[in-house]
């Protein structure tokens, strides 16, 4: 019989506590709307950080994107440029051999041969976008003349413009490849 008691006394005790976290329970949800409030307002401003970090990622990806975009092309434009400047000597060796050919008047079909080659050659090579500097006569331009020499001006007119290129200048595509070796009067 005492462990009948006992029984019951421990129904009793577990019964109350089981009705003390009812109450517990039902107290919590009849106030729900604080905890609710507060976690409505941190996910509202979750949502409003994510958000803001999407715009972000985006505009800068679209920045990327437009920025490879424009290098990509500058670098298609100027990819010859290497073979530009390593056939530019031939050039002047074609426009040399022009020059003193000419004297030799007893072979005009060779000149004839070669000016046509050259024609050629010169006619390909703009073909890729190269342009050559027109320097004599010009004010010297140091973004685009490399001065060898001074030397007095044979007429006033003349002072401090490129009396003589030594060598010629280039542009491929609008960018100088080869500044022009000018001489300055003085």
């Amino acid at each position: 019989m005492e462990n009948n008691k006992e029984q019951m006394a421990e129904e009793r005790e577990f019964e109350g506590a089981n009705d003390n976290v009812a109450e517990q329970n039902a107290a919590e949800t009849a106030n729900p709307s604080a905890d609710s409030a507060t976690e409505s307002e941190k996910s509202a401003n979750e949502l409003a950080d994510m958000k803001d970090k999407y715009v972000r990622l985006y505009s800068d990806f679209e920045n990327f994107r437009r920025r490879t975009s424009k290098e990509k092309l500058e670098y298609i434009k100027s990819a010859n440029e290497e073979m530009m400047v390593a056939l530019l000597p031939v050039l002047d060796d074609f426009e040399r051999a022009l020059k003193f050919s000419g004297n030799a008047s007893d072979d005009n079909t060779a000149r004839e041969g070669l000016q046509i080659v050259y024609n050629k050659f010169f006619k390909t090579l703009e073909q890729k976008g190269l342009k050559p500097m027109e320097a004599k006569g010009q004010p010297f331009n140091a973004d685009l003349h490399e001065a060898i020499t001074q030397i007095p001006a044979p007429s006033e007119d003349l002072k401090g413009k490129v009396v003589d290129d030594v060598e010629k200048g280039y542009f491929l595509n609008d960018k100088v490849i080869r500044f022009a070796k000018v001489v300055i009067g003085s």
